[in-house]
């Protein structure tokens, strides 16, 4: 990974590290440590930090019985905008000047204003970590190369509870649209402001 100044055209994507999603992934003190480091190394850049939740409406008008992940989470009651379980991680709280976004789908992009945010602040370059890898992540990449951002992944900043799966996609899938660095490779990349 090469070391430009990246202020003003990047933005750090923290997908779905909201309360429910991490006890359902296993409340993983040192990958939230890491995630944490990699958000804090962004602010001190300059870089913008967006978070993203999935949540849906109380009366799940935003969930069509034909998606079968979302449709389970409206029949258990799971993932209600107002919930605890949709609050992002306080450990990782957002700051002012870090931007929220709501999604009502698995990518980052589908459901939210994340394009019209980034298309507005002239970001051009991406950085992702989240939970899991084969969700958020996954399908935000795949709607973010689409779209032309340059991309990059933390391999160590993002989780799954298919390791197997985490893997492929780590080594084999997203070295193909984007960089793959650990979050330590990453921060000590980005230029503090002075």
């Amino acid at each position: 990974m090469t070391t430009p100044d990246l202020r003003g055209r990047t933005a750090l994507i923290v997908g779905d590290i909201q309360n429910g999603i991490v006890k359902a992934f296993g409340d993983d003190d040192a990958f939230v440590e890491r995630v944490g480091a990699a958000i804090d190394a962004a602010r001190a850049a300059d870089v913008l930090v967006v978070y993203v939740r999935v949540c849906f409406r109380d009366d799940y008008a935003d969930i069509s019985p034909r998606n079968r992940g979302f449709a389970a989470v409206a029949q258990n009651r799971g993932l209600r905008e107002a919930s605890e379980d949709t609050q992002i991680d306080a450990r990782i709280a957002p700051q002012p000047g870090d931007v929220v976004i709501t999604k009502r789908r698995v990518s980052a992009f589908a459901g939210s204003d994340l394009d019209v945010v980034l298309r507005s602040r002239g970001v051009t370059d991406l950085a992702l970590l989240g939970i899991a890898t084969s969700g958020v992540v996954l399908s935000t990449v795949r709607a973010a190369a689409d779209q032309d951002f340059s991309l990059t992944v933390l391999s160590d900043g993002v989780k799954d509870n298919d390791e197997e799966v985490h893997r492929v996609l780590v080594e084999k899938v997203f070295p193909r649209q984007a960089d793959v660095v650990t979050v330590a490779e990453w921060t000590g990349a980005l230029v503090p402001v002075a």
